[in-house]
């Protein structure tokens, strides 16, 4: 097999899961409405199959099935997307994407019921009833454990340019934090979370993970969650670093960056090419970077051990992928990085709004008007 029928023989599938905001619609406020919807969502096959509550009740995330290229998980997002905003309606519910709520105050918000949650919070207390954000996470399908671990290795040093793409949460109980992303420093509070140290090989992470599970430390590897991870349970290696988009075509555009990523990675992998792998450290000072400011800011070329904007690097990371992105069909929609790159993202969007109003009921407004384009 060639490197290229690599990337085409039903690896590099796609998996993308979205969490959402349940919000009222008269006081733009998070409301717990999560079991309302999916007891709603019973009599639809996608939504009965892809929806599930998270840890807070006014939370809801939704996942696609394996979809075996970007054009097929558009179509479920869409469905998805459009499907929960229909049943929030009829509750006098909205759907927000976003990282965090503008105002929304976590002391306030109900846990949902259930064991695994039960055990989170009591392992982590406030750390836990606190996590009040919104992520996308989005699954590369990869058959093989070592070449899973040799990717999930070398895509961390990527992930502050696709954190600085994806940056929604400027707001944090009424207030601006000053940050593009909060979601991440408040993220951060948990365990086994952020960068990645870098793993020799998976036999070499799967020690880890039977020793924290063996000492008590966790019952299982889903507890880790780190910004990428050679996923325990699934052939897939998983991003988790984003904010949650506002608009449909930012999610689709980070999802088909990430896979034309990883297929590049591992094109240089089979050519025995892999690509530079920097310290832990590192890559965590360019996340915080991107954590503060997003596309406006500078990341460090550490080939060159220098600043440079995050724009002109992000350009050089769609010309870097360009080979995959060929094969896998998916220029379309990374010229949406472009637009990103020009228009801002959703944070800046939020930000504009706030400054322009005072108001942070008219960013969720705007907020709720975003989430729907593209439906």
């Amino acid at each position: 097999m060639t490197d290229v029928e690599g990337l085409l023989d039903g690896q590099f599938t796609l998996g993308i899961e979205e969490e959402f905001q349940i919000v009222d619609a008269e006081t733009r406020e998070l409301r717990s409405y999560v079991s309302e919807l999916i007891e709603g969502g019973k009599g639809h096959r996608l939504l009965r199959e892809r929806v599930r509550p998270e840890m807070h009740q006014s939370v809801i995330e939704a996942g696609t099935g394996i979809c075996r290229d970007i054009r097929q998980a558009r179509g479920e997002l869409v469905e998805l997307r459009g499907s929960l905003k229909v049943l929030a309606q009829q509750g006098g519910m909205r759907i927000v994407a976003a990282g965090t709520h503008p105002f929304s105050d976590w002391k306030t918000q109900e846990i949902t019921d259930g064991e695994r949650y039960r055990g989170i919070v009591e392992d982590l207390q406030d750390v836990a009833r606190a996590n009040l954000i919104f992520g996308l996470h989005v699954h590369v399908g990869v058959r093989d454990r070592e070449v899973a671990m040799a990717l999930a290795n070398q895509v961390r040093y990527f992930l502050p340019h696709i954190l600085a793409l994806s940056t929604s949460s400027p707001f944090w109980l009424g207030r601006p934090s000053g940050l593009k992303s909060t979601r991440c420093e408040i993220f951060k509070r948990f365990p086994r979370t952020g960068i990645p140290g870098r793993f020799e090989s998976y036999g070499h992470f799967q020690r880890f993970v039977d020793l924290l599970v063996r000492t008590g430390c966790m019952d299982n590897a889903k507890k880790i969650w780190w910004d990428v991870r050679a996923h325990p349970f699934f052939d897939t290696v998983e991003i988790r670093i984003c904010d949650m988009p506002t608009r449909l075509d930012d999610t689709v555009a980070l999802a088909a960056l990430v896979q034309a990523l990883m297929g590049k990675l591992y094109l240089l992998y089979r050519r025995n090419l892999g690509f530079r792998e920097y310290r832990q450290e590192l890559i965590e000072e360019n996340k915080w970077r991107a954590v503060r400011y997003g596309i406006d800011g500078q990341l460090i070329d550490f080939g060159k051990q220098e600043q440079v904007p995050v724009r002109l690097l992000v350009g050089e990371l769609l010309e870097f992928v360009q080979e995959s992105a060929e094969i896998f069909g998916t220029q379309d929609e990374l010229a949406r990085i472009r637009g990103i790159l020009d228009e801002g993202t959703s944070a800046d969007r939020q930000l504009a709004v706030y400054a322009r109003t005072g108001r942070f009921e008219a960013v969720v407004d705007d907020l709720i008007e975003q989430s729907s384009v593209g439906l």
